[in-house]
């Protein structure tokens, strides 16, 4: 996220405003975008629909973040638009972040293909999100939490309206995940754009891939926007069962190997929020049971209330780290774990062998989790030894911020 978005608004004006040849439908959140845009897609897919998906950040290669119809931008696709977004941004004499570049690559590639509706998933906020650029009618907000304050404000009503800033004059958005007081809050701050917010019904009946309240939750809201979307067109049993096969990887993701022996469990929470979310969770569909969990977080984590919502599941702690340079140190973890009279078994920087020594070790499927980018490490590392991860196979590791 920049200060304006004024270098987005030079560059799309250049490259003659890709982002207004389709419908654009926002997601914006501090948890369950990722989800939420992808059970969308998928059901907009289902409908006969060419939707485009822009989620963010990818977790084994860049090129999972702009996806049509679930299949990722070719990599010659990708490096000739980054090629035409660097050249733009040299005859216009402009800086872009990396996050711009590659939401001006989604833009001309959508264009380009004239998908039907793209679901475009928030980077950070709203408001001064480079996506915000493509002005969508409808929009999604999925939860609010205290994170990255030093950019959003550190209250949830500051975040909220930043959050709300995506929207457009006329835009509706449908909202789950917060409570009365900050709908009410919702809905008065919108009064000032115009726009309108709805908060729809959480389905309970509906069935997805990845266990969790919170997962049927984002699942509702995504059928929600799928039939203000459609309109007439729309087919709820068409719906459910685009929802019933769209499991979005590496979120409570049950990982089970050829003989269907359950192995590793795979969780993308990275915040007390979508901790506490895991954890109710766990407490919902594994009540009695304790994993060995294979932990790491980001240096700008708030690990000291991640930590003790997930000790009562966690029977020993294995850290780690990947390469990523923002990653925390693993003595710092391990200290932090001691501390709180935790069990702290094998602690070594992500590899395979590591992965294999804890899983030798265990006598319980394994718990990942602490950071999406660790997940990818994990991902990346056992894409060919399950089916749940094909998806990955033809990819390359890139690294978060560098293609």
């Amino acid at each position: 996220m920049t200060g304006d978005l004024k270098n987005m608004e030079r560059l799309l004006e250049f490259l003659e405003h890709p982002e207004k040849k389709f419908r654009t439908i926002h997601v914006v959140g501090t948890d369950g975008k990722g989800s939420t845009s992808f059970y969308l897609a998928n059901i907009l897919t289902a409908h006969g629909v060419s939707a485009g998906l822009y989620t963010s950040p990818h977790l084994v290669n860049v090129r999972e973040r702009i996806r049509m119809d679930n299949l990722p931008i070719a990599e010659e696709d990708f490096d000739r638009l980054l090629l035409q977004v660097k050249s733009a941004a040299e005859k216009n004499d402009t800086h872009v972040s990396f996050f711009e570049a590659v939401t001006l690559v989604c833009f001309l590639y959508f264009a380009e293909k004239r998908v039907g509706a793209a679901v475009v998933e928030a980077g950070l906020g709203g408001r001064l999100d480079s996506t915000r650029t493509a002005c969508g009618e409808l929009a999604v907000l999925t939860s609010i939490g205290l994170e990255h304050t030093e950019w959003l404000g550190c209250t949830e009503s500051a975040i909220l309206h930043e959050k709300l800033g995506v929207l457009s004059p006329r835009a509706k958005m449908f909202i789950g995940g917060i409570s009365d007081v900050l709908v009410q809050d919702a809905e008065e701050f919108v009064k000032g754009i115009p726009a309108t917010v709805e908060k729809p019904s959480v389905l309970k009946d509906l069935q997805v891939p990845n266990p969790g309240r919170h997962y049927i939750e984002n699942a509702s809201l995504s059928l929600a926007a799928a039939r203000s979307f459609l309109g007439e067109k729309f087919s709820e049993k068409t719906a459910r069962e685009a929802l019933q096969k769209s499991l979005w990887i590496g979120r409570m993701h049950k990982l089970l190997d050829a003989n269907g022996k359950f192995c590793w469990l795979l969780d993308g929470a990275h915040n007390p929020h979508a901790v506490k979310r895991l954890a109710e969770a766990l407490d919902a569909y594994y009540p009695n049971q304790k994993f060995p969990c294979i932990f790491g977080a980001l240096k700008d984590k708030a690990i000291d209330e991640m930590i003790p919502m997930l000790v009562p599941h966690v029977s020993t702690w294995h850290v780690t780290r990947t390469p990523y340079e923002r990653f925390r140190e693993i003595e710092d973890v391990a200290l932090e774990l001691k501390s709180l009279g935790c069990s702290v078994g094998t602690s070594a920087p992500m590899s395979k062998a590591f992965l294999e020594k804890v899983q030798a070790e265990s006598n319980a499927p394994v718990l990942v989790t602490g950071s999406l980018y660790m997940i990818g490490e994990t991902i990346d590392l056992l894409k060919n030894d399950f089916e749940d991860l094909k998806f990955f196979r033809g990819f390359s590791k890139s690294e978060s911020e560098k293609h």
